[in-house]
């Protein structure tokens, strides 16, 4: 096992008449052991930034160590890795076995006999002896993604690389491999960095996550660090679903104002303010939808516009003005769409952020420790 240490990380594809930086100057350090995921949008690098890791991409500016070996020239096979991909790149003239024990048959000078037995050891954590004989075209994805992780685990690397290993499973799979993942990871200790779009996974499996935007790293931290102390307006908004509410709002004396209500704040808070222009931010879990007739302080008219159960909750969407919030509720929504409602919310929940440069100059006050205990009671075996 080892740590991956990312030092000041470049990659710039050039062609002919321009040049795009995919990643840009990321110094990123996963500890030993530890299960981090990047995430991000579309186009965001977190792929590229895997790929690096690799060896599978040039780079073209800063380091990348194991431990404290520097890897970035080395070729892939000196590395020390194994790497599920999001197509699972199984060999479809080879049974499950084959497929499993190719890579150890290439790179190693195990006997026969040994290989035989760590693929068998390796079917047997995942559950897959069975289907040691088949080939690909005779499993069902979800198999296949076994036989792809059955086939890293072999290698016994000093780190796992997955790129968006589950974006091809069906949502019931998806979940379920999920928590067998974790398992697995938790069960062998081996670093591994694990590469989605999906802000679900990242949420419900890292140990810690990354978030990229245009190459650039943007918050790094325990998932719920991120999601109630967002560093900036993108990661609030990415994180979250539904997404976090925004209303651009000025700042006058102790009140935010929008042109549709005027929302007090404390003297305090109004005092930590950098600027005067800013983007009030709330979760759809943190508004309180009222069907009263409250015109009081900080009560904010909509009208509902869309009421979507959910089961368990209600998502409700309503306007205020020509902004659109959603409101997260438990069970059945009491309203229909034409309602007219009142929203509140706690200063305490409340998110803000700097209009121009997005920066964040408060977020939902929920203790560190909180957060601390909520994430050990998430990741205990």
């Amino acid at each position: 096992m080892s740590d991956v240490e990312l030092d000041q990380l470049t990659k710039v594809y050039q062609s002919s008449d321009e040049s795009v930086t995919a990643v840009d100057d990321l110094d990123l350090t996963v500890e030993d052991g530890e299960f981090l995921v990047l995430v991000g949008p579309s186009g965001c690098g977190k792929s590229t930034t895997l790929r690096c890791i690799a060896g599978l991409e040039e780079v073209t500016e800063g380091a990348i160590r194991f431990g404290d070996t520097e890897v970035t020239d080395d070729r892939p096979k000196d590395r020390d890795i194994a790497m599920v991909f999001q197509n699972y790149a199984l060999y479809p003239h080879m049974t499950a076995r084959q497929n499993m024990e190719f890579g150890l048959k290439m790179s190693t000078d195990l006997s026969k006999e040994e290989r035989a037995d760590r693929v068998d050891d390796a079917a047997s954590t995942m559950g897959i002896e069975e289907l040691l004989p088949d080939k690909p075209k005779a499993l069902s994805g979800g198999q296949q993604q076994r036989v792809a992780l059955g086939r890293a685990i072999v290698r016994d690397p000093a780190v796992f690389l997955m790129d968006e290993p589950l974006s091809n499973l069906d949502a019931k799979l998806r979940a379920q491999m999920r928590t067998e993942l974790q398992e697995l990871q938790q069960d062998l200790g081996v670093t591994t960095v694990y590469v989605t779009h999906d802000q679900t996974e990242a949420m419900t499996m890292g140990d810690r996550i990354a978030i990229l935007n245009h190459g650039e790293l943007q918050q790094v931290g325990t998932p719920l660090e991120c999601y109630h102390q967002p560093a900036n307006q993108f990661v609030a908004g990415f994180l979250g679903e539904p997404t976090m509410n925004f209303l651009e709002v000025g700042l006058s004396d102790d009140a935010l104002v929008h042109d549709e209500f005027v929302l007090p704040i404390s003297s305090a808070l109004a005092d930590s303010m950098g600027s005067s222009e800013l983007v009030l931010g709330i979760r759809p879990e943190d508004v309180i939808l009222s069907t009263a007739d409250d015109a009081g302080d900080g009560a904010i008219p909509a009208t509902v516009t869309v009421v979507e159960p959910m089961g368990d909750a209600s998502n409700v969407y309503v306007d205020v003005g020509t902004s659109s919030v959603t409101v997260s509720v438990e069970g059945h929504a009491a309203v229909n769409p034409g309602d007219e409602v009142t929203l509140a919310v706690d200063e305490s929940r409340l998110h803000l952020f700097d209009r121009a440069t997005g920066e964040s100059y408060k977020h939902s006050d929920v203790e560190a420790a909180a957060l601390d205990d909520a994430d050990g009671a998430v990741e205990a075996p």
